[in-house]
């Protein structure tokens, strides 16, 4: 089993900056890869970033790429999501997953992943 809690989502205003935390604890965390997923209201939810387990690859939703930034430090079990430039619409609950991966590279699929944290909500002010 493994337990996942975000943390760091607030209000901010538009262009501002923000990070998300996600804390990691069960089973070791060094072989999941790990993912950021975000569903505003009326949507569906939608994949942002994910890193593989030693932190080696990265990948992006294409409308995101060059704002945030995912990162992670195994050391203390934890990955990030760095937000710059915010927009209203990343306006969202997001959401911190782990996929039981030992190869291979993140999936983009919200089916992909075996663990789900409860979800920080960001919401961004113009």
């Amino acid at each position: 089993q493994v337990q996942l809690v975000e943390s760091g989502g607030r209000l901010v205003q538009a262009g501002g900056t923000l990070r998300l935390s996600c804390a990691a604890s069960g089973r070791t965390f060094t072989n999941f890869h790990m993912g950021w997923f975000r569903q505003a209201p009326g949507k569906e939810r939608e994949f942002v970033a994910a890193v593989s387990w030693n932190g080696d690859n990265t990948d992006y939703a294409d409308s995101l790429k060059g704002r945030f930034t995912i990162s992670r430090d195994n050391g203390q079990n934890m990955v990030y999501l760095q937000m710059n430039s915010l927009k209203p619409e990343d306006t969202a609950l997001y959401y911190c997953a782990a996929d039981e991966a030992r190869t291979g590279v993140p999936t983009r699929r919200a089916r992909g992943y075996d663990y789900w944290g409860q979800g920080t909500q960001v919401t961004v002010s113009s």
